[in-house]
């Protein structure tokens, strides 16, 4: 599938045209594999025609054979899952059936057409009018031309967008004019006059003010977070639809031979097939969805997913409190065995950030360790004699130091205790922010909430964390040296122990776990029955650390009355076998986060890689487990709101989410391999190479002075007089930026007329031996070449031998295969 492909709009009088894609579910396509079938609806398509489409998919979906994810797309209203798949971008075209087919042609001039672009992180063009009545204060406009690309940015648009529109537009340069079509940029119109002529000169003068436009209608998070669920059976010849359930959902509500319903608020409606359900049950899948969708009353447009049991996106996962797979287990079970045989090998951990991500270490927890106490709204260094030793109703900093390939890396840990007045809590934050400060803004910044440490944060204290009730320390001051206290011990190796200060009475006594009881005279360390070996090996170890007293071993059923006397008494407590932790077969879901239309939005990126996260974007990667904002380098602005977004996010997510679940704030270019690991591949050295919109706008204007002078008289600007099938010369640089010298009424197109060349028929012609091409440092190429086009100056035969591929089907690649293989054979 190309994902570079523009998708057809439907005009009213044109047969329907109906685009289906079958992509794997993984970008990794594997035999056997759940595949996702999407079916798109142009906005004028007939109702006939698509259920004539959706009877298609079906039999479609039966040839397939396997689970499958079936989507219904309306245009204009995809599914996230949908717009992934097209990067830079979808473009909507004009015409029907015969349009969609035919095969865009490269290198034709005889173009004017203007797109409105919406940058959003999910780019999408429409074509509009030619004519200022199409323009906004809100969108970028491209006024394409053939052989000029003018983008037209409006004064409301961030810079964010404008980076994502100018990759559409190098797209559409590179893919339909073989990249030898100049780009101009209008930022502002004061400034680029010359561009501002040749928009005059296509689309006549403006009259009267831009409006702005009606902001797109976002569904915000508390309205995604409105699930119901409802069981959906024939009762004679009717169908019945009963509600079941709201959130949190509970996945054995879904019985194999039965179908559902699952609607999310309005913004997107499930039909969930068990793998029982009859063959007429499916065939009717989309029929009730759409039923059900008019039936609420809900737009036309909403995005419907037929979910094959066995098939459930992670989307669809994600709405239910847990969700169970028995692949998912194995792997687990795998995990932990990994973790036991990686403890000590750092480089391996290092060199695999995926096995990082999945145990969520960084190291063995063997680096530097720093701890400082919030008192006073001041932090206070902990002795490290007593690191590891926390208050619940404390705060403390604890700063890691550890080095990765040779760099050193940091990791600052905010815990916050369950008993933890507001004030602490606000002054650890600030607090954080100081310190952040002094290490000019390299920590990764990881919030922990009390009970809920990561297994890193275990590991850095060895085994010895242990936590305190109240605010006094394991001295206990503040209490009375007599007082009776109770501390329950849980793990088996230095790597997953902590000890909690529990209410000291029976009730709190556990058979599956180790006890300390300290009492003013005695200390007994209790053993349940259902305890192992390494437990009571580890818990020997730590309960030193509370007290150096002298322990009586007690073992469950023979402990002595005074044991009980301490204790208050004797009472019940849970004695059953503790079950193995449920593994819920969730995927890592990474969204762009927004508030630039008022609540918190967040639009999902599918089938994600580093290349979606962009320097002006703050990215939310949901890994179930841990909550990671990562903040572009130009986002910084939001750093305070970020967590608060990780919060919001957790409380409204419809799957019950816990509040305690550890944020982690990740800045661009120090991102820990707990992060990078989650990625399908990940170049720690992208970030330094990559330049800003501005940086590319400002550097294509300097191309364009080094390279030539070209200039046409703009009064003399005539569209109709350009080659309706010519080929211009590759000597046209990619992009041209409005000069601010309005006395410069010619606009710049081609070689300087008598200007300096080594070859300047083979320039103009596009044509040039490889020799001079290959391999050559940009001082070293002729004059008028592009550096970042070398390739397109071979001779179609040449190409074709090098690249093995015609021109055509070169740039009709992702840019990012086409840099790969220029690289590879010396024209990058």
């Amino acid at each position: 599938m190309d994902t570079n492909r523009g998708l057809p709009a439907i005009e009213s009088h044109r047969v329907l045209h109906i685009w289906i894609t079958e992509v794997p579910q993984s970008l990794k396509a594997t035999s056997g594999a759940p595949k996702d079938l999407h079916y798109w609806v142009g906005k004028e398509a007939g109702v006939e025609a698509q259920d004539t489409a959706g009877s298609f998919v079906q039999h479609l979906q039966e040839a397939l054979g396997g689970a499958t994810v079936q989507h219904r797309e309306a245009q204009g209203h995809e599914s996230a899952c949908f717009r992934s798949y097209f990067r830079p971008g979808i473009i909507y075209r004009k015409g029907g059936l015969a349009s969609a087919l035919k095969h865009v042609e490269t290198n034709v001039y005889n173009i004017q057409r203007l797109l409105r672009i919406r940058a959003g992180k999910h780019v999408s063009a429409s074509e509009v009018e030619l004519s200022w009545h199409s323009f906004n204060k809100s969108d970028i406009f491209l006024l394409d031309l053939g052989k000029m690309m003018i983008q037209w940015n409006g004064p409301k648009t961030s810079t964010a967008e404008k980076a994502r529109g100018l990759a559409l537009t190098r797209s559409l340069q590179d893919r339909e004019r073989g990249g030898r079509a100049q780009i101009g940029v209008v930022d502002d119109e004061a400034e680029a006059t010359d561009l501002m002529q040749i928009m005059e000169a296509v689309l006549g003068c403006r009259v009267g003010n831009l409006h702005t436009a009606m902001p797109s209608k976002s569904i915000d998070q508390l309205q995604k977070a409105n699930v119901r669920l409802y069981h959906v059976y024939e009762k004679g010849k009717d169908v019945v639809i009963q509600e079941l359930s709201t959130c949190p959902l509970a996945q054995d509500l879904l019985q194999e031979e039965n179908c559902y319903i699952l609607d999310q608020g309005g913004f997107k409606i499930y039909v969930w097939q068990g793998r029982m359900t009859s063959l007429q049950e499916k065939k009717a899948a989309f029929s009730r969805a759409l039923g059900f969708i008019q039936a609420k009353g809900y737009p036309s447009y909403t995005n419907v997913e037929v979910v094959d049991e066995g098939a459930e996106s992670a989307a669809f996962k994600q709405l239910f409190r847990s969700w169970s797979g028995e692949q998912r287990k194995n792997k687990h079970l795998r995990g932990v065995g990994k973790l036991l045989q990686v403890k000590l090998d750092v480089g391996k951990l290092h060199s695999h950030p995926e096995l990082a991500a999945q145990l969520r270490m960084v190291d063995d927890g063997s680096g530097k360790v720093e701890v400082w106490s919030i008192q006073d709204s001041c932090r206070q260094p902990v002795d490290p004699t007593h690191h590891g030793q926390l208050c619940a109703g404390n705060c403390y900093l604890v700063l890691y130091t550890y080095q990765k390939m040779g760099l050193v890396q940091y990791i600052l840990y905010l815990w916050q205790g369950l008993q933890a007045a507001a004030h602490k809590i606000k002054a650890l934050k600030s607090n954080a922010e100081e310190l952040d400060l002094q290490y000019h803004g390299v920590l990764v910044q990881e919030h922990v909430t009390m009970g809920s440490e990561p297994p890193h944060f275990l590991a850095i204290f060895q085994g010895q964390l242990v936590i305190f009730q109240g605010s006094a320390g394991h001295d206990g001051k503040g209490q009375p040296e007599s007082a009776t206290r109770l501390f329950h011990v849980r793990g088996t190796d230095s790597y997953n122990t902590w000890t909690l200060e529990v209410p000291a009475r029976a009730s709190a006594l556990n058979s599956n776990d180790i006890f300390l009881l300290t009492t003013a005279g005695l200390c007994y360390l209790w053993f349940g029955k259902g305890c192992s070996g390494d437990q009571r090996e580890m818990a020997r170890t730590v309960v030193t650390v509370i007290s150096r007293k002298d322990k009586e071993m007690v073992l469950e059923g023979q402990e002595p009355p005074h044991f009980w006397e301490a204790l208050g008494g004797r009472a019940p407590y849970p004695s059953d076998k503790r079950l193995p932790e449920d593994v819920s077969d969730f995927q890592p879901r990474l969204f762009e986060c927004s508030i630039q239309t008022g609540p918190l939005v967040l639009t999902e990126v599918v089938f994600f890689s580093q290349e979606d996260l962009d320097k002006y974007d703050v990215m939310l990667l949901d890994t179930w487990e841990e909550i990671f904002l990562w903040l572009g380098a130009a986002a910084s602005q939001w750093k305070q709101e970020a967590v608060a977004w990780g919060q919001e996010y957790l409380k409204t997510h419809p799957g019950g989410r816990s509040l305690a679940t550890p944020i982690v704030l990740v800045k661009q270019g120090h991102e820990p391999p707990t992060f990078t690991g989650w990625f399908h591949t990940w170049d720690p050295y992208k970030w330094t190479s990559n330049q800003s919109y501005e940086e590319v706008v400002e550097g294509g204007l300097g191309a364009v002075s080094a390279i030539s002078e070209i200039t046409a008289q703009v009064n003399n600007f005539q569209l109709s007089r350009w080659p309706s099938n010519g080929r211009a010369g590759p000597a046209a640089p990619w992009a041209l930026k409005g000069s601010k010298d309005s006395s410069k009424s010619e606009l710049e197109l081609g070689p300087k007329a008598g200007g300096r060349s080594s070859s300047p028929r083979s320039v103009a012609s596009g044509s040039l031996p490889r020799e001079q091409l290959m391999h050559q440092a940009v001082e070293d190429l002729p004059e008028g070449v592009d550096p970042a086009h070398k390739e397109s100056y071979l001779s179609d035969s040449d190409f074709q031998e090098i690249f093995g591929k015609s021109k055509e089907e070169f740039y009709s690649m992702a840019k990012w295969r086409q840099q790969q293989e220029k690289k590879q054979l010396g024209f990058f």
